[in-house]
Parts: C-alpha cells; sequence; structure tokens
C-alpha cells in the first residue's frame, strides 16, 4: 500500500494568477484569502491574482502570497480527495513551505502561520537592502565538486551553500563578487551557473539580523506538537518538541536547505506516493533528479 507525503514550495515559485481559480471555486481557499487581507492589511488576493509581478515577487509579499496560496490548494485537495489528505502521514516543506507544512500538521494556526511568515519576509529583506549579495544555481556537478568551488570563490568574497536540492542542482548564495567567481569557476569544470533573480544571499550569514527579529515573532506563537511528522530544512530529521521547532526555524534562516537529503529520508521510510501543494512544480522537478521511478503530482491551477 502506497505511503503519502506532502511537500509545499518555497520562494520561486510565484506567479501572476495563481490561486485564483482555486478561488473562484473553493469557497474555504477564498475564506483563506479574506482572512490573510485582515492580517495583513492589505489585498494579498489582488496581487497573487493580477500582479504587477513587480510586486509579487519581492521577499516581502511573494513569502505570505505563497503560504497562503498553498493552503488553497491545500483545501481544494481536501475538497476535491478527501482521503488522500486524511491519508497523509508526512510533510515538508522548502525554505518558506515548512511553515506551510507545520499549518497543514497542526504545530501552529494559520493567523500565527502567517504573522510569522509575513515578518521573516520583511526581516530577510531588510536585511538583503543592507548587504548586497545574491544566489547562483550551479547545475550538472555533483556536490562534492561545488563545495570545492564555494571555497575557492571564498577568496573574494562570502560565500555559502544555500540549498542542497538534488544531485546536479545545487545553490550557492553570498556576496556578489564571490558569487560571480562560483559561476566562472563552474562553467571553466563543464557546469552550468545560473543567477538567481532573489533579494539577498538566503539561507546564509548574510541573514542576520533576520534570525533574531524572527525569533521574537515565533516567541509570541503557541507551537504544539505535529499531528504528523514534519521533516525540518535544517538538519532533514522529525522534531516533536515544539521548541527544538522553533529553533530549528530560526536557525533555517542563516542555514543550507537540506532538501536532497529530507527527499531521500522520505524515500527510506517507504513513501513513494507525493503531492506538491501549491504553485508551480519545482519540488516534482527536484524529485525526478533524485528518483525517477517515484509518483509526484502537483495540486494547484498553474
Amino acid at each position: 500500500m502506497s505511503r503519502i507525503a506532502f511537500l509545499f514550495p518555497g520562494q520561486g515559485a510565484q506567479h501572476v494568477g495563481m490561486g485564483k481559480t482555486i478561488v473562484e471555486k473553493y469557497p474555504a481557499a477564498q475564506e483563506l484569502f479574506n482572512r490573510a487581507a485582515e492580517i495583513l492589511q492589505y489585498d494579498l488576493a489582488k496581487l497573487c491574482f493580477e500582479g504587477p509581478s513587480e510586486e509579487l515577487d519581492s521577499t516581502v509579499v511573494s513569502q505570505p502570497a505563497l503560504f497562503v496560496t498553498s493552503l488553497a490548494a491545500l483545501e481544494m485537495l481536501r475538497a476535491d480527495s478527501p482521503d488522500k489528505v486524511l491519508a497523509c502521514e508526512m510533510a515538508a516543506g522548502l525554505s518558506l513551505g515548512e511553515y506551510t507544512a507545520l499549518v497543514f500538521a497542526g504545530a501552529m494556526t494559520f493567523e500565527d502561520g502567517l504573522r510569522v511568515v509575513q515578518r521573516r519576509g520583511e526581516a530577510m529583506q531588510a536585511a538583503a537592502d543592507a548587504n548586497p549579495s545574491g544566489m547562483v544555481s550551479i547545475l550538472l556537478l555533483d556536490r562534492e565538486k561545488v563545495v570545492e568551488i564555494c571555497e575557492a570563490a571564498s577568496s573574494v568574497g562570502k560565500i555559502w551553500v544555500a540549498n542542497y536540492l538534488c544531485p546536479g542542482n545545487i545553490v550557492l548564495s553570498g556576496e556578489n563578487s564571490a558569487c560571480e567567481r562560483a559561476a566562472e569557476l563552474a562553467e571553466q569544470e563543464g557546469g552550468r551557473a545560473i543567477p538567481l533573480a532573489v533579494a539577498g544571499a538566503f539561507h546564509t550569514e548574510i541573514m542576520k539580523p533576520a534570525d533574531s527579529q524572527l525569533s521574537e515573532a515565533l516567541g509570541g506563537v503557541g507551537l504544539k506538537k505535529p499531528e504528523i511528522p514534519v521533516i525540518s530544512n535544517v538538519d532533514a530529521e522529525i522534531h516533536e518538541d515544539p521548541d527544538e521547532i522553533r529553533e530549528l526555524l530560526i536557525r533555517q534562516v542563516i542555514s543550507p536547505v537540506l532538501w536532497e537529503d529530507s527527499i531521500r529520508k522520505m524515500l527510506d521510510n517507504g513513501f513513494d506516493e507525493f503531492y506538491e501543494i501549491g504553485p508551480g512544480k519545482v519540488l516534482k522537478g527536484l524529485m525526478k533528479r533524485i528518483n525517477r521511478k517515484i509518483t509526484c503530482e502537483t495540486v494547484n491551477d498553474s
């Protein structure tokens, strides 16, 4: 019998129009956007459905937008295939998506999750504005080679591995000079380098003091033990203690995302039916690179 797990996307999956047809058809999804507007004090639905893309893509807006739209997609699945939702035994989310996974798992409320995500986006944007930096995706090279490139590029600026996404796709994050040097070195080694359109060096020490601001925001949230296991981005492990979960969410802002490791842990535990719930199909693509035999369906209106 199949074991079902849910995956929730992170920043970068957003696009103008996301969630529009879901909201038109599913009242529970409309209610989420109504509650979000009250908390955020702006019309999130209008930005998601109509743009402009420049505003939707900003860190401050895209994080709440993806959080709410992914949970709206979950309501669509809950209405159309309630058996799948009830059968789900584990969840994970890429970076921001970990908050969506924790809300689904009952560890925090929608309202608390949205308030924290809003604060997270604001803090990360401020850190990026204070320290010009970026991210570059290194393709076609193995993990060891990318780490070597990262170490070599650090001679011209601060740089770290930010995301271990899948075999042949690892993201480096740091000062612009170091990212440019890493891209040059990757090309020399036969790889490809793609600069990412992000505000700054996410998941590195450059994001300080966003972690302390996030700590303050999470300090006012009543976390509970998740009803199903949620894998942490920081160590690719399952944590049940609310205090541990809180600490890991704080560390996540300045730590690399172990996505490939997280997926492999789920596969090792027998999970073989996955659903990517939220905009886009990034996580489905990563799954194909990790294990092509595994089923991963998208749940969205992209």
